[in-house]
């Protein structure tokens, strides 16, 4: 008999699937409603009908994958390396005082591609997991795991947005956003003619002027969470980083991962375009380290304290070093100039 606590555990995780269900609902509707409803029973006009059907389909096809990807694609975690062995464990828990544990995480960290810490400049270190988190790497706790790159945790796909589905993410939000729109804009003549009477009172008239009112509250809101996730693209930031910029040895730095636009770009959706507008993994690096840049401090951060000009403009070569020696291993190639 399974103990009381482990069916507590998987009532919730049924639950965490509550919100995909009611967009899968939703979405299977408005599939019979445009499809059925409006195409099929409503428009009369047969170019119009097989125009609206083929794009309709190209722009569901493409969301529906692109939402299947963020949801099962399974977050990546840190690589064996970052993991402690079983006598730095022991080494570890033997020790009662924390600046000696940080001794300790300080001998494992110089071996590794490890260049920010919490902002006290201590070891960012998983008590959970047991191990150094990368850069960048935060610990879940829906997910109970350390995840690469860590957006967020996001309900509606019930699953960790971060490296490895970062770009599915981005793709589902921007075929989300078409999909609503191309419903609003096809739907919104017949909407009107239902609305004044235009046509006849049928079935397909609650379908399509409900159609009408979700497709566009759902654009709205849509369109203002893509923008500020192209926003945070741009900026090569996730959005912990956007609320708590990342601590380097100077500082905080909200820009000490932006290595400009178009490589900031291409560090989610890859260098080969071919890939960019299909939900297939083709971002580059292995998640567990990232090349940085020292750019213009952000006006909005504190000075250094270090008291460095926040102007200069500096790469830290040790860090370029461990960096792509690291992704050379993996097959990614780093150019050593921002």
């Amino acid at each position: 008999m399974a103990p009381s606590g482990s069916r507590s555990v998987d009532c919730w995780r049924v639950l965490y699937w509550i919100p995909v269900l009611f967009i899968s609902l939703i979405v299977a509707w408005s599939y019979y409603a445009y499809v059925v409803q409006l195409c099929i029973d409503t428009i009369e006009n047969m170019g119009e009908k097989i125009v609206y059907l083929l794009v309709y389909h190209v722009l569901f096809i493409m969301f529906v994958w692109s939402y299947w990807q963020t949801i099962f694609t399974k977050p990546m975690n840190p690589l064996k390396e970052f993991h402690l062995s079983h006598s730095d464990k022991e080494l570890l828990e033997r020790e009662d005082r924390r600046e000696s544990q940080q001794e300790i995480l300080r001998r494992i960290a110089k071996d590794l591609p490890i260049y920010t810490s919490t902002m006290s400049g201590a070891i960012r270190y998983c008590d959970h997991c047991l191990l150094l988190k990368p850069d960048r790497c935060h610990h879940c706790s829906a997910c109970d795991m350390c995840i690469l790159k860590m957006d967020h945790h996001c309900p509606w796909v019930n699953n960790c947005v971060g490296f490895a589905n970062y770009k599915f993410f981005m793709l589902f939000l921007a075929y989300s956003l078409l999909y609503c729109l191309f419903i609003t804009a096809t739907d919104l003549q017949y909407f009107i003619q239902f609305w004044t009477n235009g046509l006849p009172d049928t079935q397909a008239k609650f379908h399509i002027m409900f159609l009408f009112f979700a497709a566009s509250m759902f654009s709205v809101s849509l369109a203002f969470l893509f923008a500020y996730h192209c926003w945070l693209v741009c900026k090569n930031r996730s959005t912990l980083e956007a609320f708590r910029a990342p601590t380097f040895q100077h500082g905080p730095d909200k820009n000490g991962f932006s290595l400009g636009t178009s490589k900031n770009f291409r560090q989610v959706f890859g260098d080969e375009k071919k890939y960019w507008l299909l939900p297939v993994f083709s971002s580059l690096g292995d998640g567990c380290s990232f090349p940085t840049c020292l750019v213009n401090a952000d006006p909005e951060q504190p000075s250094s304290p270090s008291g460095r000009n926040p102007s200069e403009t500096e790469w830290n070569h040790k860090n370029v070093a461990h960096i792509t020696l690291m992704l050379s291993f993996r097959g990614v190639n780093v150019e050593n100039n921002c």
